[in-house]
């Protein structure tokens, strides 16, 4: 894996928040950064009708030679699409971009053809039961940084039914299966998709818990209010952070691989767990 896609991981694990702007309000980019989003995703896919298209790609070009410019994610089309092509080609005029997220990813060849085309990182968006089948495969393509997905397309695909106990049994498999993957393949860890009412801060608090307790690195955003939930809800609680320096603290002086704090045992795992929480902690201030 070459340095900068190993970078860019790095980079990626760190990104809570990724707040998609339409790329035909390019004005909102600024906007965007300034809620606290940790990545702004500017969308020349589904966002954008067919034909506005080549005035939204004019628009991204103005506002990356501008002085106000700050590295978006672009999401490109599907590959096989005449919309792709022009996508390709407008990357390669825009050498500042952070990379590109792949719309409808469904094979390695999608992935091989956007990075091969651009030399950007890609973050592959899973939106159907043959990309979903893939991801193995994909996973051992140069150029793919991250996974993610679009559920509600991947339900229309598998004809479940949204906003049911079965679906949620499917998007925790999905969620499962991305991230065993990206581990076993040294990737970042997966990026949870959208949570459409961005009037529901409670939902939003609950799907945030859920994605982060089974390993996911971040979520994709479509309101700047999210993004404060988002933050927030991965805030650790003042307990956490103090439980954690005890036993950080008390490994450290004892040197003890087993030990005792107010009355839970503690041993490796749980050091390393508490380890990980205060560096991350720490991180999250600056």
């Amino acid at each position: 894996m070459d340095s900068v896609i190993n970078n860019k991981i790095n980079t990626i694990s760190q990104n809570k928040t990724w707040l998609f702007v339409p790329a035909t309000r390019i004005d909102r980019v600024v906007k965007a950064f300034n809620s606290g989003a940790d990545a702004v995703i500017v969308d020349l896919e589904d966002a954008v009708a067919a034909e506005d298209k080549v005035q939204a790609r004019k628009a991204l070009q103005q506002y990356h030679d501008s002085a106000d410019y700050q590295p978006v994610w672009l999401r490109i089309n599907k590959t096989g699409s005449d919309a792709f092509i022009q996508d390709i080609q407008l990357c390669q005029q825009l050498p500042n971009l952070a990379g590109i997220v792949l719309a409808k990813c469904e094979t390695p060849l999608d992935i091989e053809q956007a990075h091969q085309g651009t030399g950007l990182p890609v973050i592959a968006l899973i939106e159907s039961a043959r990309g979903l089948y893939q991801i193995d495969a994909m996973a051992k393509i140069s150029g793919l940084a991250a996974f993610s997905y679009g559920f509600l397309d991947l339900c229309n695909d598998l004809r479940v039914q949204v906003d049911t106990p079965a679906a949620d049994i499917v998007a925790n498999q999905i969620r499962y299966q991305l991230v065993l993957t990206s581990k076993v393949h040294q990737l970042a860890p997966p990026i949870d998709t959208v949570y459409p009412d961005f009037h529901d801060d409670e939902g939003l608090n609950d799907r945030v818990q859920l994605w982060s307790q089974m390993g996911m690195s971040g979520m994709l955003c479509i309101h700047p209010k999210q993004v404060v939930v988002v933050q927030q809800t991965l805030r650790p609680t003042d307990e956490a952070v103090l439980f954690a320096q005890q036993v950080v603290t008390e490994y450290e002086r004892s040197g003890q691989a087993v030990f005792k704090i107010d009355g839970q045992m503690v041993d490796a795992p749980v050091i390393q767990r508490c380890l990980q929480l205060l560096s991350k902690n720490e991180q999250d201030k600056y």
